[in-house]
């Protein structure tokens, strides 16, 4: 899964209603329970997770965008896959793949590649740490409402685990007929996919919430 903030509960602030918490299953509205690092606070009439606190809430999920920010340079910067078949060897890059499918006429699906593996989760990347690193000092960074937002809209688009399965699968098929060498990106990516998920399971957007000043 693509790297992003979510929840089963959303912090309803400003306007005179700060410290309100609406379920998202249900729409019921409570006032935001006080809970202890491990404790989860559940909807009444749903079930559904409205609260929970978890322990370093920027320094783990800031730690963890770091080194996600770094295997995306590695995956974009060197050879994804090579394929070698008797005397002819070629390797590609995730970037040169997207434009070798824009030269043979698949626009749209060398579109659809490159916005869903390169650039969402690489804003999305770039976008946390613009708000978490102010946060990690006690400051708030210009916008970050706005850009938590932003993140929710995104998050469908960031599909790298869709494409890493789809390029296993390519693998296993033309394993056939050709010689495959997989490349430095190939494992950084893979790496990739597995330090986004850590985030989403780390990150608690009601905390981050909880941060931000709103201006009246």
């Amino acid at each position: 899964m693509g790297s992003s903030v979510h929840s089963n509960a959303k912090t309803v602030t400003g306007g005179g209603v700060a410290g309100l918490v609406i379920c998202h299953e249900c729409d019921l509205v409570y006032r935001l329970p006080k809970v202890t690092t491990g404790e989860l606070a559940r909807c009444r009439r749903c079930g559904a997770v409205i609260a929970r606190h978890t322990a370093s809430p920027i320094e783990r999920p800031l730690a963890l965008t770091v080194t996600a920010l770094v295997l995306f340079c590695v995956a974009n910067s060197f050879s994804f896959l090579a394929l070698q078949m008797e005397t002819h060897y070629r390797a590609t890059t995730l970037l040169s793949g997207v434009w070798e499918l824009y030269v043979q006429g698949s626009r749209a699906v060398a579109g659809l590649v490159f916005i869903t593996t390169f650039a969402v989760p690489f804003t999305i990347i770039l976008v946390l740490l613009y708000i978490l690193c102010p946060m990690l000092i006690g400051r708030q960074a210009p916008a970050t409402a706005a850009l938590l937002r932003m993140i929710q809209r995104l998050k469908p688009w960031s599909m790298l685990e869709v494409f890493l399965l789809g390029t296993l699968v390519s693998m296993v098929k033309i394993a056939k007929t050709a010689t495959i060498v997989p490349g430095v990106s190939l494992y950084a990516f893979l790496l990739l996919v597995f330090v986004l998920a850590a985030i989403n399971a780390t990150l608690n957007p009601s905390q981050i919430w909880q941060r931000v000043e709103w201006k009246q």
